[in-house]
């Protein structure tokens, strides 16, 4: 077999580190992987790397030559560079409540949870749905952002970014309200505490917090408004004590906290530390939530509110509850979640919570225009007074739960999303929460719920899934 002689390279006078050969036509090929090897025309190898190889980079010129045809082979002599490597991203630890130890103490399955180390279950999350559902659960909802306000303006500032009215409000009441963007989306649903004429508590959800932190000091700024705010969450925790029989255990110690009205709240003090008790939660059960000190004397308001109870006892009035369960309750209870039902892109009327909107707040005494009022009193006025689509409840068919993203159809079309789904544990059957055209939301309206791997059926039910029945009067 013949072999051809390699050419003598030729240096470019442009530049240093290119290296130029003459190559005869059809035989380049044989230099791809160096100037050193060389194979017979019509060899398999030089068809292999004629038609396979990509590097090092190359430029092919042709040029015109007498006999016989040369190609001209530029290779670059000094490898290219790779792009750097990105440094990684910095890793922050995550953030601890004051309860973490008493988490691990009762094993506590944790994760990471908005940043926060929090317990998704202790025994099962069936299990805790029910013991909340028929006796009681302890939760720790310390992540829960908690935003002290006080000063001449705060009453002004809140009244500006919130939906719903504020001046109203009496000391030792709760309210629930939205905080809004321009557009009228929501960027947080918050409970206001009014701890005195110019001084509030708001609690903000863990994911929002910093956001909303940034939102109020622009408010603040733009309306060159005066007030202290401070950030309290890491200063204090925040636990929830939710269930039937939540009420008769603390009236064991305390006739006050019992006697307290839904959305009212008090403050008891304790030895060398003080505790607000509100009669509020997000599981559609009677109960309380408790803001107290971190520190040592989160241990001594602890022990006051577990009085008698050894929650070692599996059959304990009150055991630990973890996140996992609290996002069943609450969808049974027909509440909305932010990144669910609530979101930057979601109108604040689709929600299924007018009631915690207040379109008209400005024209009462003391009254002020809350950011994203003007977009929803435009939406309120478009034809059929609303949104096209609005939250509404579905039973689902089968065992297949749906899931937040699945698309709902009907006749074919695209008539909703579903945002939240679950097999309810008390219902014993899956319920989902989506937003629907509003033509469809009658009870009972048949409608297909597209799951990526199939079809579910589904029908229309009006929320809440689910109502806890008043406590019976005491004789």
């Amino acid at each position: 077999m013949r072999r051809f002689q390699q050419p003598r390279p030729l240096r470019s006078p442009i530049d240093s580190d290119i290296e130029t050969v003459m190559v005869p036509q059809n035989r380049w090929a044989a230099f791809a992987q160096g100037p050193t090897r060389s194979y017979a025309p019509g060899h398999a190898s030089e068809k292999k790397l004629a038609s396979t190889h990509r590097s090092p980079p190359r430029t092919v010129k042709r040029i015109p030559a007498p006999h016989p045809p040369i190609l001209i082979v530029t290779l670059s002599a000094a490898p290219v560079p790779l792009p750097p490597t990105p440094p990684p991203l910095p890793e922050f630890p995550l953030l601890k409540t004051p309860l973490n130890k008493f988490h691990h103490q009762h094993h506590g399955h944790m994760v990471d949870f908005a940043g926060w180390e929090m317990p998704m279950f202790y025994a099962g999350l069936t299990q805790e749905h029910n013991q909340v559902r028929n006796s009681g659960g302890l939760f720790d909802v310390s992540h829960m952002g908690r935003v002290r306000m006080a000063g001449r303006h705060a009453r002004k500032l809140l009244e500006r970014v919130c939906s719903r009215r504020i001046s109203d409000m009496e000391i030792g009441q709760c309210r629930y309200s939205l905080v809004c963007n321009e557009q009228g989306g929501v960027r947080d649903d918050v409970i206001v505490y009014r701890l005195d004429d110019d001084e509030f508590m708001v609690v903000v959800n863990a994911s929002n917090r910093e956001k909303l932190l940034a939102h109020f000091e622009q408010v603040r700024k733009a309306g060159e408004l005066s007030l202290k705010m401070e950030d309290r969450t890491l200063e204090t925790a925040m636990v929830a004590l939710q269930g039937p029989k939540m009420m008769d255990l603390i009236s064991k110690f305390s006739r006050e906290i019992p006697a307290l009205k839904k959305y009212r709240f008090t403050v008891k003090n304790l030895m060398i530390t003080k505790i607000t008790v509100s009669r509020t939660g997000y599981t559609g059960e009677d109960g309380v939530e408790v803001i107290l000190p971190a520190g040592m004397a989160v241990d001594i308001a602890m022990k006051y509110l577990l009085q008698g109870v050894d929650m070692n006892d599996p059959n304990a009035v009150l055991l630990p509850a973890g996140l996992g369960c609290r996002d069943t309750l609450r969808m049974e209870a027909g509440m909305p979640l932010y990144g669910h039902e609530l979101g930057e892109d979601i109108n604040a009327l689709s929600c299924g919570v007018d009631f915690a909107i207040s379109l008209d707040k400005d024209e009462a005494e003391k009254g002020e225009k809350f950011v994203g009022m003007e977009a929803l009193k435009k939406t309120k006025a478009e034809v059929g007074g609303g949104p096209p689509r609005k939250l509404t409840g579905f039973f689902v068919e089968g065992k297949r739960s749906a899931r937040q993203g699945m698309v709902i159809r009907k006749d074919g079309k695209d008539v909703g999303v579903v945002t939240s789904g679950c097999p309810s544990p008390t219902l014993g059957r899956c319920i989902a929460m989506g937003f629907i055209d509003t033509a469809l939301m009658p009870a009972g309206t048949s409608v297909e719920i597209d799951s990526g791997r199939g079809v579910l059926t589904a029908a229309t039910t009006p929320l809440p899934f689910y109502k806890a029945a008043k406590p019976a009067p005491k004789v």
